[in-house]
């Protein structure tokens, strides 16, 4: 099976869960600078999933392209994480109108761990599906940010019990390291 229906249908769950998070964000009150700050929260909030969705889109996006075909299992891991991806807006929502309080901003770190373990599969089945010599196996050989980010997640998961905030630092470092698309896949399609 061809990837295109596959990588349509994934764009779409994706502009929806986007959708999704900037119709939850609160206006201000009233009409001056100081009611801002109320929505600091929120926009923040914001900010940090709407990074992770637009990481996630782009790295499915490489992803893609380097796959050539899919079969039931790789439908299915990425239904998994679509499905992880889909409940930002839940998690992102609960944690601004907390004002990032200790549960909350737990259950934010369990679903971005979630999100990377279920993309971790995905990329695994593909390898699987297309044989260890195959591009994208070669392509995906090295998983130290993968790793590096679950790790992260997990110390940040723990420090939302206690401190919150170096949670959301945790979070916001494993985006950065995210940030840059996968050079990866870019490097090995042009040679």
């Amino acid at each position: 099976m061809q990837t295109n229906r596959l990588e349509a249908f994934s764009d779409g769950v994706l502009a929806i869960a986007i959708t999704v998070m900037v119709l939850e964000m609160k206006k201000p009150e009233s009409a001056d600078f100081e009611a801002l700050k109320s929505v600091i929260p929120h926009f923040i909030s914001y900010i940090i999933s709407f990074v992770y969705v637009g990481i996630y889109w782009n790295n499915h996006h490489h992803l893609f392209h380097a796959v050539e075909k899919v079969n039931g299992s790789i439908l299915w891991a990425n239904l998994a994480l679509l499905f992880c991806l889909s409940l930002l807006p839940f998690t992102t929502s609960w944690m601004s109108e907390s004002y990032f309080a200790s549960p909350p901003v737990f259950l934010y770190g369990i679903n971005l761990l979630c999100c990377a373990v279920a993309y971790t599969v995905l990329e695994n089945i593909a390898i699987k599906y297309h044989g260890k010599n195959s591009r994208i196996s070669t392509i995906l050989k090295n998983k130290t940010k993968e790793l590096a980010a679950i790790a992260i997640y997990l110390s940040s998961i723990i420090f939302a019990c206690y401190f919150p905030i170096i949670s959301l630092i945790g979070y916001t470092i494993v985006a950065l390291i995210w940030l840059i698309p996968d050079k990866r896949i870019e490097k090995q399609l042009k040679d």
